[in-house]
């Protein structure tokens, strides 16, 4: 179990989503960037499917009071164990009473942490991804105390390695698909979205981001259609909106692309006054997922 000092300024469960719900209006959620939290995942031999924790900006504080292994993945925060600097993408032995603090990130937005087995927090609708009016609470709260199976084996040594690409967190393109209102944009929107930089404005969170630079739209709104996360939006005003992890289900701007999983993940950890461009791949001969 884990007992909640300190949860920093947004800090939640998130496993790899809540799916099969669109048709009552219920957000995918799940974590921003999975590429981070699988690879955690992976560290301790978990399934992808376990629950991790997913923090915004670090600063938060936490006290186990059940030994396990952990590992810390995605961007970095100066993670502290008993006050001394431990190292992030590894695995982690934990005693009870251990106290782990994360400071500010340095690169990237997001952390994630995973426990040995993962977190055995409630489950809703097929999921334990914390949204809010779907779960008890959208986030972690000062004293919360979060669940999970004590694991008391020691840390076994191995000769296999994976390793995290750091290169995605200063990764600027955004690999992504035409969506399903591409066609109607002009040559010279087309031209626009694919080869300018674009700004993320301050209004960025787990629902989407807003792009600060204006694209001259005379598209008229299309008939509600089902978007999801990774869905591009071009609003009447111009503006791109840019969905993520808990974006509605249905949405009446034109959707002009649709990003990558992996497109996705980097964006999470992006922050106001970032810039990011869109690179178009082809949807049947990519290798990249959606």
């Amino acid at each position: 179990m884990l007992k909640v000092i300190n949860p920093g300024i947004y800090s939640s469960v998130q496993d790899q989503g809540r799916f099969g719900f669109a048709h009552i209006g219920v957000p995918v959620s799940g974590c921003m960037d999975q590429v981070a939290a699988n690879f955690a995942n992976c560290i301790l031999g978990n399934s992808l499917k376990d629950a991790v924790l997913e923090f915004t900006f670090g600063l938060a504080k936490l006290e186990f009071l059940s030994p396990t292994i952990i590992c810390i993945s995605g961007a970095a925060c100066a993670p502290k164990l008993n006050a001394a600097s431990v190292a992030m993408n590894t695995p982690i032995s934990i005693q009870e009473k251990d106290v782990l603090s994360f400071g500010t990130v340095s690169e990237g937005i997001r952390t994630y942490l995973a426990v040995k087995n993962g977190f055995q927090t409630e489950i809703k609708l097929a999921s334990k991804s914390q949204y809010q009016h779907i779960t008890t609470s959208a986030s972690i709260q000062k004293n919360d105390l979060l669940y999970f199976e004590a694991f008391t084996k020691p840390l076994t040594h191995s000769n296999a390695k994976l390793k995290l690409d750091l290169s995605r967190f200063s990764q600027n393109e955004l690999p992504c698909f035409e969506g399903p209102e591409f066609y109607l944009l002009s040559k010279q929107q087309k031209q626009l979205l694919l080869h300018t930089s674009f700004t993320i404005s301050n209004d960025a969170n787990r629902m989407g981001y807003r792009l600060n630079k204006e694209i001259s739209n005379q598209l008229t709104p299309i008939v509600t259609s089902s978007v999801l996360p990774g869905t591009v939006q071009l609003t009447p005003s111009g503006r791109i909106i840019i969905l993520m992890k808990d974006c509605q289900v249905t949405g009446g701007y034109p959707r002009i692309l649709q990003l990558t999983k992996e497109a996705i993940a980097v964006l999470s950890q992006k922050h106001t006054n970032q810039q990011i461009s869109f690179k178009s791949v082809d949807f049947f001969n990519s290798s990249i997922t959606y």
